[in-house]
């Protein structure tokens, strides 16, 4: 019963690491590139500092790490 209760928590917190705005679904606790903070629609990563413009050329935002 205990690992029942810790994994929503584990899941809670990796959401609160990505942004309100996020387009894509939420992924902190996936595996990705360091530094990565999205992972575009066309596979290609993102490490860009600000989410404004976050994979525009790249069809948009397919998973958000932080």
């Amino acid at each position: 019963m205990a690992a029942a209760l810790l994994i929503p928590a584990v899941h809670a917190e990796a959401k609160a690491t990505c942004a309100h705005h996020t387009t894509g679904t939420c992924a902190a606790g996936k595996p990705h590139p360091k530094g990565a903070s999205a992972k575009c629609k066309d596979g290609t990563y993102s490490y860009s500092k600000t989410f404004r413009g976050t994979c525009s050329r790249h069809k948009g935002v397919k998973y958000s790490y932080k």
